[in-house]
């Protein structure tokens, strides 16, 4: 039996490998800039950022067996992230995303080389099932294959996050909404899942209420520099951004839903939830890295405060 409640992560943990161009991007040409490695993947990430904000958090991934894959493992267990119950797969290439950004650090390009994360499957997890049904509440990604999607739906019954990822992989959800408590995709995915052509704020409001009448709880819609709607069945609002230096965006997303889990796991109402989600993406940005060593559960806490005029009820 564990003492503290804790966070299951099912999903992806990769090696990341960063270009970033000291000047403008130039197409089809070699550009003078910066090449960095470092470890990434949606549920890693995530885990990452929870761990941060002093959460005990397990992640369920899977690793290859070769030398990128020892320097992830080392990489999660000094982040503080559990992977006792993580499997490694003899025979397949660690998992690797390869992404190029323009000099503000938006990413331009990306390549990932995931198939080592078909080994996810639900007949792994069953081995699992005992930890993952007494989590306070279980995240994953969609890096998983469809049919993993659906173990996790039919057998969890802790409270399931999910984050889209991208409009092709979001179609593995398609019939499984319902299972999920919280669902955190951007515009373009929640058109794809509602089906809805959100172009404006009264299209925005039905996409959102599409979503949650399939069953959600809740459905926060990242809207870039526009900020977040928020919604669940009786309520719905929209927040704008934190003010931030922004460095490099790509780990914004990952750090909302690490946000959202915070908020979700201190029983926050859904605008506080969304300032949570904000919160921690703008910290999140102003960092060179996936996942700022700024992050913590003060640091968020303070961030949270600076949008205090928008909401009287903090």
């Amino acid at each position: 039996m564990r003492d503290r409640p804790y966070v299951v992560a099912i999903g992806g943990a990769n090696v990341d490998i960063a270009g970033r161009p000291n000047g403008p991007l130039v197409a089809r040409d070699s550009n003078l800039g910066s090449i960095r490695l470092s470890h990434g993947g949606v549920a890693r990430n995530i885990a990452h950022n929870l761990a941060l904000l002093g959460i005990d958090v397990e992640l369920i991934t899977t690793f290859g067996s070769d030398a990128l894959a020892d320097s992830l493992v080392e990489g999660c267990t000094e982040a503080g992230i559990g992977i006792a119950h993580s499997f490694t797969v003899p025979g397949h290439a660690t998992s690797t995303y390869l992404y190029v950004t323009d000099s503000h650090g938006e990413m331009q390009v990306a390549i990932n080389d995931m198939a080592i994360l078909d080994e996810l499957t639900g007949e792994r997890l069953e081995a699992r099932k005992d930890l993952v049904n007494g989590a306070s509440l279980v995240l994953v990604d969609t890096n998983v294959p469809a049919a993993t999607l659906e173990w996790v739906a039919r057998n969890v019954c802790a409270p399931i996050f999910c984050d889209p990822i991208s409009t092709v992989k979001a179609r593995k959800l398609g019939g499984l909404l319902g299972s999920l408590h919280t669902l955190k995709p951007n515009l373009l995915e929640a058109e794809a899942l509602s089906g809805e052509r959100i172009h404006d704020g009264s299209s925005l409001d039905r996409a959102a209420q599409t979503l949650v009448s399939s069953g959600l709880e809740r459905v926060f819609i990242s809207l870039g520099a526009d900020g977040l709607h928020c919604a669940e069945q009786s309520e719905s609002c929209r927040l704008p951004l934190l003010p931030c230096r922004v460095v490099d965006t790509t780990g914004g997303g990952d750090a909302m839903m690490a946000g959202l889990i915070w908020a979700h796991l201190h029983d926050l109402d859904l605008r506080q939830s969304g300032l949570a989600g904000l919160a921690a993406s703008a910290i999140a940005v102003e960092s060179d890295r996936t996942v700022s060593a700024a992050m913590s559960e003060r640091h968020l806490l303070e961030r949270m405060s600076t949008l205090r005029s928008y909401d009287d009820s903090l």
